[in-house]
């Protein structure tokens, strides 16, 4: 079916595919907020992996499509796809099933690490985990912008496009920037582009930004308060854009500075336990309410910062296949789809640089992509095997 013809179906209220067994939702995504390692882009990656490749509930295009929309949101973007996705294939109980256990998981985990750091004063060192798992998941991104990218760029212009967006992004421009000018620069120019309309991409990348919220009362700064701490969360789900690394300058901004509730110190630590953990970078919320206000905290401050996610998905979810309605607004997420694949590129070589550290986790890297690029083997195992590989290296010595 043509673009045009998946379109005016969605317009007129037919789903693209049969909706399927909301069990089978959540068994997908309960699996994923427990080894979902590696921040958003690998989140994404892995998504694709399952819902696109191994059990193709949807199509690239329209994989693309709810990418798009997602990106578009503020809050946690990979959860906010991971309801779209929940939602194309079960209705609305599949939206709310896979936004709960995509983040239930990683928030439980939290939770008990901040119970931890706050009985012994330390968080867990995991060093081995990381040295396992990063060149899997680098692997799994890798394959997912091969396989994205046959999607969403065509023709040269596309192409360039991709190389500038990565070059200036590891120079340090701020991606969104990036994405914005590039598209509208397309939009100027369509002559210019053999991107072909029907396809669309918004990846998301971590971005880097020195804007933040304005911080919240000073006067409130004195204790902790539960209505306070709600509002606080709820306030900065409703307004980050692009990732969770983001949100650390918002939560300085009330937490640190504002309130006064929390130390540098405390806040970095929270941080690393939200990146260290599968699942959502957003559950670093529930480290910092545990240790304002214990789990009654942990419990609001989770909740707040991942309710306008639920909320804005579900008014998203209608307008998506209306996205591509205009030849123009077409041509826009084109050239977003562009720069966005160069910026994960930019990504990509920025993980790399982490993730290979050795010929051990080298060879890690190019057997997980030979297995992804000539199988379909679930990645969840790779990711699994990687873990075992770093204890076995941790245990040796090596």
């Amino acid at each position: 079916m043509t673009a045009a013809g998946r379109g005016r179906g969605a317009e007129k209220g037919a789903p693209e595919t049969p909706l399927g067994p909301l069990a089978e939702v959540a068994s997908l995504f309960l699996k994923l907020g427990l080894v979902a390692f590696g921040g958003p882009a690998a989140h994404i990656a892995l998504m694709r992996r399952e819902t696109v490749e191994r059990r193709r509930w949807l199509d690239d295009a329209r994989f693309l499509d709810l990418l798009a929309a997602s990106n578009l949101l503020p809050g946690p973007t990979s959860t906010e796809l991971a309801m779209l996705l929940g939602h194309a294939r079960a209705g609305w109980q599949g939206l709310v099933v896979a936004g709960v256990l995509f983040i239930l998981p990683a928030a439980l985990l939290v939770g008990v690490l901040a119970w931890g750091y706050v009985s012994y004063g330390s968080t867990p060192q995991i060093a081995w985990l990381l040295y396992g798992v990063q060149p899997v998941v680098l692997a799994v991104v890798i394959h997912a912008i091969v396989g994205l990218g046959r999607t969403a760029i065509r023709g040269l212009a596309g192409f360039v496009v991709a190389v500038l967006a990565g070059a200036v992004f590891l120079v340090g421009v701020n991606p969104v920037l990036v994405l914005v000018i590039t598209a509208l620069g397309l939009l100027a120019a369509p002559a210019a582009t053999r991107v072909r309309s029907a396809r669309a991409s918004v990846l998301f990348l971590p971005v880097r930004s020195g804007t933040t919220l304005e911080p919240a009362s000073r006067a409130l700064a004195a204790a902790p308060d539960l209505a306070v701490l709600f509002f606080t969360f709820l306030k900065i789900g409703a307004v980050v854009y692009g990732s969770g690394y983001v949100l650390v300058a918002f939560l300085r901004a009330d937490l640190v500075e504002g309130l006064g509730w929390l130390t540098d110190r405390q806040l970095l630590d929270a941080v690393a336990v939200g990146q260290l953990t599968p699942g959502p970078v957003f559950t670093t919320a529930t480290f910092a309410g545990f240790l304002v206000a214990g789990v009654p905290g942990a419990m609001l401050a989770t909740v707040a910062v991942f309710l306008p996610a639920f909320v804005l998905a579900a008014l998203a979810h209608p307008i998506v296949s209306r996205l591509r309605g205009s030849p123009r607004t077409r041509l826009f997420l084109d050239g977003m789809a562009a720069a966005a694949l160069g910026l994960m590129a930019g990504v990509t070589v920025q993980l790399a640089r982490v993730a290979i550290v050795d010929p051990v986790t080298a060879t890690v890297a190019v057997v997980t992509l030979v297995l992804m690029l000539r199988s379909r083997v679930d990645p969840i195992w790779l990711i699994l095997a990687g873990a075992l590989a770093g204890f076995g290296h941790e245990a040796l010595g090596a």
